[in-house]
Formats: C-alpha cells, structure tokens, sequence
C-alpha cells in the first residue's frame, strides 16, 4: 500500500515500548490517541491498542475494522460492546486478571479526555488493574526518530522549500498574507501537504503556518509560539490576517508542511526594501544564535543549555526583553521536538534537562518581537546524529529575503 510503513517499522517501536514497560513494572499500556496508534500500528483508524509487556499487542478497533486490517501492523480484533471491554482484555490477556500483584497499565493521559479516562479506568478496575498516566513514556519512546522518520520530515521539508521558491514571486506590496498563504497552501497540496499539522496540547491548534507582515506579526495571540499572528479574527485568533504587505517591514515566512503525517518546521524573514537598522540587527543576533545551537545539538548536551546559552546572547545583543515574544506573551523555550506532531519532545526549555540524543529532530527558532513593527528571525529543523554537528533538514537558504 502507497506510505504503508515499511517492514520492521512498528515491531520495533513495539519492542522498545515492551522494554520500558518491563524496566518499570508494568502489565502493559492502553492507547487511543490517534497518533500514537499510527505510531505504534501503521494505521489511525479508531479503537484502542493493547501492548502488553509480555505477548502480542491487540488493536480493539471501532471503525474501520476492515482498513485497520489492511494497514495494520499488528493484529486485529473488532471492539465488541465496550461495556464488555474489560472482560475482553482479561480473556486475551490472563496475567492482567490472575490476582497476583498490583497490575499497572500505563495510558497517556496528556492526550486522553477526562470522560473516556473515567470509562477505561472502570473497565480495567473491573479486572483488578489500575490504569496510571504513561504520557512520559510515550513521549521520550516517539521523540528519537527512526531513519524512515527522518527521511519523511526530510521530504516535507523539500516540499516547503518547493513551494517556498515558487510563491516569493508572488510577495508583493499589496498583497495579503491570506492571498498568498492560499498560493503556498495549493504549492505544498498539490505535492503531498496532508493539509493539517497536528498538535497534542490541550486547544492548542497550529495551521499550515503563520505569515506575518509587521505589526500583524507581533500581535499576542494564545497560541504557544512566539508570534501567533493576527489571523482572520475572534474564531481563528492566528496565523494569516487579510493585512497587505507593505514596504520596509519585516514579513514573517513561518511555514510547514506534513508528508505522511511527518512535519517540518521553518521560518524565513522577508522584506519589500530594506528592514530598518535595528530589526537587520535582532536578524542578525537571530542568525548568530542559530550557529550557536548548532554547536551544542550534540549527544550528551543536556536540552536546557541551549536554550540558557541563546538566552545569554540575546541579553548581550541587549534584545533580552524582545527574544521569543515580549513582555508576558514571551515564550520561555528556544526549540522543540517534531515528527508526527508539532509539539514534540525534547523542549529546549529551562527544566529540560534531559540530554539529547541521536535520532532527536528538533525545531530551533530564534525570534525577536517588537511590538507595533513585526517579528524577524529563522527556524531550522535538525537530526542530532551520533558523531559530528546536526543533520540540517530545513532546505531553504536562510539569508534575509529581499524583494524589489
């Protein structure tokens, strides 16, 4: 089948999964998040995977029975009455019943609604287990990326670069940033954009990208960026506003695209003209930090650090209080982990203190806010690799984009 994940693919996200659970003492973990069963199955359809730490993981699917078989890579079953649910586990899973010790099943809870979380933990204290959060868990088990993940986020990023060089002829004085947000959508569409990129925190919701022209750029927005954006009103409170663009103002390129549910992440500052002198500068610092990160995406270099490290230059550049937004709508990290979802681990934020690892692919984003004016900065996505500097995945060159 066209993008079925290849062979081996799911086994072995399966088995590193059963070794966590086994390490900790666990009888298994339950899941129903759409991209975490596309993760651990090679199909999204609806219902919920069992993975013991001993035996055969079981997808209880609600619908489509009949695609979850052809897409899966584990094995089957229809979810009968799910008053019965409990029941069925116990019968395809003895040791979750046998009475003998308290048995644990890990679920993710970040990404669980509190109704359905009551449901499960019912039907599994039916049987004698306890259902305990395992967000942690698949977290850090998605956010080192395979060679196969990698070369699908390597493939989106082709496409927005695509994409990108065939719409800046269309970055005109005049111009709205819908009308030519809707000129870059139909680009990557018609290359293999599946038309959404998807987050998992609670309301936070993320478009194809945000285009922003001066102080539309820099207006607040609750989305959990640096610039959100003006957006098209109250119900879309992000991304493109039907603001033209406009002479000598920074134009804010924060673009994505998903190929086969896998993402990039990249940021390019334009200008029709000339960027006045200081905001040229905070590019420049933006430019600056950015080499700087690359030095420490290394193996071993514990995440926060580089977000310190960034913080440190951007107070010497005397640009502390635009870095990353301003004044309380600041965001507090530097980068974060994609893959199927924007927002993944590792977050290069104070408290994240884990060391990075080869495999992690990270989006970096010096940006800096001047309210009234716009935003300038860039975003790479990277690969930390084992031995040497980052894999840069992001294709488009990043200089200052100026347009006559």
């Amino acid at each position: 089948m066209e993008h079925a994940l290849p062979a081996g693919e799911t086994e072995k996200r399966i088995g590193k999964l059963r070794d966590r659970l086994r390490e900790a003492g666990h009888a298994g973990m339950l899941v129903s998040q759409h991209t975490d069963l596309y993760y651990l199955t090679g199909t999204m359809q609806s219902g919920y995977l069992f993975v013991p730490a001993e035996g055969e993981p079981v997808f209880y699917v609600r619908r489509s029975v009949a695609r979850a078989e052809r897409e899966s890579g584990v094995r089957v079953k229809p979810l009968g009455s799910f008053r019965t649910f409990g029941a069925e586990l116990a019968a395809d899973f003895p040791r979750l019943a046998d009475g003998e010790g308290r048995k644990t099943v890990l679920t993710p809870l970040d990404a669980l609604p509190a109704q359905l979380y009551l449901r499960l933990a019912e039907a599994l204290r039916g049987i004698g287990a306890e259902l305990v959060d395992g967000s942690a868990v698949m977290r850090r088990l998605r956010m080192v990326k395979s060679p196969y993940e990698i070369g699908r986020i390597r493939a989106a990023a082709q496409v927005a670069a695509e994409a990108l060089d065939m719409t800046l002829p269309l970055l005109r004085e005049g111009v709205t940033e819908l009308e030519w947000m809707a000129a870059f959508e139909y680009e990557i569409r018609k290359r293999g954009h599946i038309g959404t990129m998807r987050m998992r925190a609670y309301n936070m919701e993320v478009l194809t990208g945000m285009v922003g022209a001066g102080e539309a750029a820099a207006e607040p927005s609750a989305f959990d960026g640096p610039a959100g954006g003006r957006g098209l009103g109250p119900a879309a409170a992000q991304s493109v506003s039907r603001r033209p663009f406009g002479r000598n103002e920074p134009i804010l390129l924060d673009i994505g695209c998903c190929i086969d549910g896998y993402i990039i992440d990249q940021t390019r500052t334009a200008v029709i003209g000339e960027l006045p002198d200081d905001l040229r500068a905070a590019f420049e610092t933006s430019i600056r930090i950015m080499r700087r990160a690359e030095e420490l995406l290394m193996p071993g270099v514990p995440a926060e650090r580089v977000y310190e490290e960034a913080l440190r230059m951007a107070d010497e550049a005397g640009l502390a209080d635009h870095f990353m937004g301003f004044g309380a709508d600041r965001v507090r990290f530097l980068g974060h982990g994609i893959g199927l979802e924007v927002d993944e681990w590792p977050v290069l934020a104070r408290g994240f203190d884990m060391p990075l690892e080869p495999g992690m692919v990270i989006a970096v984003e010096p940006k800096f806010t001047f309210p009234g004016r716009g935003v300038v900065g860039i975003e790479n996505s990277y690969a930390v690799q084992a031995d040497g500097p980052p894999l840069a995945l992001t294709l488009t060159p990043e200089r200052l984009i100026r347009l006559p």
